[in-house]
């Protein structure tokens, strides 16, 4: 059936970093691709979005390049997110619907007004037709099931790919947070730099992620594991094959996530001793992708004596609250406008 309604869907967007994820009430998550566009610098055209360009990142020509429109969380190139935006709104929605959808979007704790203004406009010239913003670490709280709406202390840390955000949330908003650049991303560039420096050997940003996701750890492991990677010899300029350990990971990304527990104990000590006292017996909740580094929990369950746990759906959490958040938060809003404007010319409803 065609949807001929002006509006009326609702969309949540976690638009990260490292990806996208789109959520449709009642369809749940329906988009979950790579936040990577592939341009044609020649005709300045787009080539490909999301996993089909993710595949040409350090494999196109010279008059094609694989972007990606996000660093640290914000919007570094608006016109590229804006068409990345609109392909994955008309994927989700139909690309011949008519639908004009309420859109909510998600974005770092520590975003300026400017920034936020960037989102709400690339999201509007996407083809929404109202959009709210809303901070990753509250919609994160929703995903993973927090009640956010009691006097209780939550604590949340959000590890993404651009951003990692630390927030303790009470009645429905931060009590006090915290946003670090330093995620997903910044393992990746770890790993990298000490390939070159350890081995003498260059890798590409995709081997990087497989060496964090398949042994990269942040917390000494009971028993090593290895993988064999290829990599370009800086000596010879040949193509080497070489072995990495988990050692040598935890050795490698030692410096970011001693930075992102260091700022996880940061947040704790200006939190309210009653918020506190909450936190120590309900725990910490850590989200995003990030939090699936081996170990990463230990070490910050390590650093501040309050038991860390890894939600459900890591990957999704964020996506998923937008979506809750709209569907409970935003419906009832959009629904009074209308009979509010109503008295503005003095008119009264005759209905009793």
């Amino acid at each position: 059936m065609f949807n001929f309604m002006g509006f009326g869907e609702n969309i949540g967007i976690d638009l990260g970093t490292a990806s996208v994820l789109v959520y449709i009430k009642g369809q749940g998550i329906v988009i979950r691709e790579p936040s990577v566009v592939a341009v044609d610098k020649d005709s300045n055209t787009i080539l490909a979005v999301g996993e089909e360009a993710r595949r040409m990142l350090g494999r196109t020509p010279g008059n094609i390049v694989a972007i990606r429109p996000l660093r640290e969380g914000v919007i570094s190139n608006f016109e590229i997110t804006e068409k990345m935006l609109q392909y994955f709104i008309e994927k989700a929605l139909g690309k011949h619907s008519f639908v004009k959808p309420t859109i909510a979007v998600c974005v770092p704790s520590s975003v300026t007004e400017v920034e936020k203004r960037a989102v709400e406009d690339a999201t509007r010239q996407a083809g929404a037709r109202r959009v709210h913003i809303i901070e990753e670490p509250i919609a994160a709280a929703i995903g993973s099931g927090i009640d956010i709406g009691r006097a209780c202390g939550s604590m949340v840390v959000d590890i993404g790919g651009g951003t990692t955000d630390i927030a303790v949330i009470s009645l429905g908003g931060a009590v006090v947070s915290h946003s670090l650049k330093v995620a997903g991303d910044n393992f990746d560039e770890a790993i990298i730099r000490y390939m070159r420096k350890k081995h003498n050997v260059l890798i590409g940003e995709r081997t990087a992620e497989e060496l964090k996701i398949k042994i990269g750890t942040a917390f000494a492991r009971t028993i090593p594991v290895s993988l064999d990677v290829r990599g370009r010899n800086l000596i010879t300029g040949l193509p080497k094959n070489f072995t990495v350990t988990s050692d040598e990971m935890l050795e490698a990304l030692q410096e970011a996530t001693t930075m992102i527990s260091d700022a996880v104990h940061g947040v704790l000590e200006r939190t309210p001793p009653e918020l506190a006292a909450d936190i120590f017996e309900r725990g910490i909740v850590m989200t995003g992708g990030g939090s699936l580094l081996y170990g990463l929990d230990k070490l910050i369950q390590s650093k501040t004596g309050v038991h860390a746990m890894v939600a459900e759906d890591v990957v999704s959490c964020v996506a998923i609250g937008t979506g809750r958040f709209i569907e409970y938060m935003v419906d009832g809003a959009i629904e009074e406008k209308p009979k509010k404007k109503l008295t503005l010319f003095g008119k009264k409803s005759r209905r009793k």
